[in-house]
């Protein structure tokens, strides 16, 4: 797959937006500067970013307890993130959502999710209603390796499979649900080939290539968008990070990491840019130094916000 210039530096730009936003983040929960847990996407940034680069603004994600990756990948404001995760009325639910809940309909962020295998059964909804609509637009699932056994997960891919829908099933395979590793929770070494039991196609792909993710999962949402039904892409990645920031990870090894980090998916893609002159290492840390400023700005601007009024508790509850 051809692939612009403005587009292959976007998708750089995207995954340098999610780790230097992540890594900032690990910084401030260290130094207590913000409440409740974050849940980092270091290291998986190519999946988010090679995903939702298939996409129109028009369709539409549903998120993990890991999802500021999938967030700014769909267009999310740094601003806007950093404010809700630091608990500030100006963040985009207001502060009531913090890390794990982050919506933005009007960018088809349907909302990250802090219950495991949360997000498939919203998915298909919203799949159903592009399909009652006619509107060719698509739904997209992200989902861990530990989701990939939930009873929730199983449904949305058997009721997807039944009716049809425009929906691509992305799994972040990165080898441990919780302190969990896939090895002992399930006997399949490939989650993809659960997709068989659906009658759906199911790929594995590299998570840490940015162009694979991309091509596999743009195959997957033209399907969908012609009618076809859904699909499994299995993104075989890993989390630099433990389950949650202040998780010890004595589950895994050291060697086990550093194997992964050599795998880090945005200097192979850098590399790969400069291999190809779309990109010059002066453009590429250009690109980085402005970003990093993006990012403290956001942080600026969420310290400076507001927090929300004790008035305004019951405010957009429902339930």
């Amino acid at each position: 797959m051809a692939l612009s210039k403005k587009t292959l530096i976007n998708m750089y730009e995207t995954m340098n937006r999610i780790r230097l936003f992540e890594l900032r983040l690990q910084e401030l929960f260290a130094a207590s500067e913000i409440p409740g847990f974050v849940h980092l996407y270091l290291g998986e940034e190519a999946v988010a970013t090679g995903a939702c680069a298939a996409l129109t603004d028009a369709d539409m994600i549903t998120s993990t307890h890991r999802g500021h990756g999938h967030l700014l990948a769909k267009g999310g404001d740094l601003k806007l993130m950093m404010a809700e995760i630091f608990g500030r009325k100006t963040g985009y639910c207001k502060g009531k959502g913090g890390s794990m809940h982050i919506a933005d309909l009007d960018l088809g962020i349907l909302g990250a999710n802090g219950i495991v295998g949360g997000g498939g059964p919203l998915a298909a909804g919203a799949a159903l209603a592009a399909k009652y609509r006619k509107s060719k637009d698509v739904a997209m699932c992200f989902f861990g390796d530990g989701a990939s056994n939930q009873g929730t997960t199983q449904e949305s891919l058997n009721m997807a499979s039944a009716w049809k829908l425009p929906l691509v099933f992305i799994n972040e395979n990165n080898g441990y649900g919780i302190s969990c590793p896939q090895c002992k929770s399930m006997a399949v070494v490939d989650i993809a080939d659960r997709a068989a039991a659906y009658d759906m196609p199911g790929v594995v792909v590299d998570g840490n290539d940015v162009l694979a993710v991309h091509e596999a999962v743009s195959e997957a949402v033209k399907r969908a968008r012609r009618g076809e039904g859904p699909s499994l892409v299995e993104c075989k990645t890993y989390r630099w990070r433990g389950h949650f920031e202040g998780d010890a990870c004595t589950y895994r090894c050291d060697e086990e990491l550093k194997e992964w980090k050599a795998k880090d998916p945005i200097p192979r893609f850098e590399a790969k840019l400069i291999e190809k002159k779309t990109l010059t290492q002066s453009e590429a840390d250009t690109i980085k130094e402005r970003i990093a400023q993006d990012v403290d700005e956001a942080v600026t601007y969420a310290k400076e916000s507001p927090m929300p009024p004790v008035s305004a508790l019951m405010d957009d509850v429902y339930a």
